[in-house]
């Protein structure tokens, strides 16, 4: 079996990607547009254009599994800028025969009531959570039809080490300084929180079990904390009094999207916020022993990054 890996994107869950290839002992090739970036230890890096099919299909000949962990500049450029990168990337899973282990989020499901679980229906009817959902189930159908092979692991909002630009750790900047911050929705309705490296451990994990591949996963995730309540064990973790933690007001969207792009695409996906918004990650740990890491070392870990970020 080759042990080289194609990592596409460097970002936060690119590099703990790559970092946990490395750990197992596999060649992990790290890809973004410039090729430069924080040094993975263990990890070679190549510039590429992550839409590029033929160039990613070069760097991925022979490769064991190729890894979207794109993340897009911003939430107004998704509806161009996703169809070409997975057309790319499902491209180079057929071509290479690598296994395209895909890092999803829980957008497709839409507003549901009570925990999500792999089991529920993609049934986002917004741009983004419904573009989303299309792009996994292209992947289902080419995996069923045998023209490729493909997984995907799906997390919620992103805590840990490289992490700055999720909601809690841009709250964390404010809440380690001691000043108090504000969040969006309400603060004390329970949201999941995924460890950045608990996605790659995920994704790392599937794409080398073929009983996983065809299907979706949830990245192993702590019990759901409220945005209060994870900003407050954030504080605590690294010795820092807790703050007030209050909610924008509700007009910030409304108003506010009529000049800032992002404020307006944020009206879609407000509702994660506004009610319990939680992931149920036990069909991974049930079927390969994960669990997530333990909740005071993510605190501390997001902590120690609001410090320097």
């Amino acid at each position: 079996m080759s042990h080289h890996h194609v990592v596409v994107g460097a970002g936060p869950v690119g590099q703990a990607t790559a970092t946990e290839l490395v750990r197992r002992g596999e060649e992990a090739l790290l890809v973004s547009r410039s090729g430069s970036g924080p040094e993975v230890p263990g990890a070679r890096r190549e510039a590429a254009d992550a839409a590029d099919a033929d160039a990613l299909t070069k760097l991925a000949d022979g490769a064991a599994a190729v890894y979207n962990c794109v993340n897009p500049p911003s939430y107004d450029v998704w509806p161009t800028y996703w169809p070409p990168v997975a057309d790319a990337l499902a491209t180079v899973a057929e071509r290479t025969g690598a296994v395209l282990a895909v890092t999803g989020n829980l957008y497709p499901y839409g507003p549901v009531d009570g925990p999500m679980t792999e089991d529920l229906p993609d049934a986002a009817t917004g741009v983004k959570g419904a573009l989303r959902a299309r792009m996994w189930a292209d992947l289902e159908r080419r995996h069923r039809d045998g023209l490729l092979r493909a997984v995907e692991v799906r997390g919620a909002d992103y805590m840990g080490p490289g992490v700055t630009g999720a909601h809690i750790p841009i709250a964390a900047k404010r809440a380690v300084a001691g000043k108090s911050t504000r969040v969006f929705g309400d603060p004390h309705a329970p949201h999941s929180m995924t460890d950045v490296r608990d996605m790659a451990v995920a994704l790392v994990t599937v794409a080398a079990e073929p009983s996983a591949w065809g299907r979706v996963w949830h990245a192993p995730t702590n019990p759901a904390r409220s945005q209060a309540e994870t900003l407050d064990d954030v504080c605590r973790a690294i010795g820092r009094p807790p703050v007030r933690v209050r909610s924008w007001p509700a007009a910030m969207l409304s108003v506010g999207g009529l000049v800032v792009p992002l404020l307006r695409e944020m009206r879609e996906t407000v509702y994660q916020f506004q009610r319990p918004y939680v992931l149920d990650s036990t069909a991974i740990t049930e079927a390969f022993g994960l669990t997530p890491t333990p909740w005071d070392e993510v605190c501390r870990a997001t902590g120690e990054q609001a410090l320097i970020a």
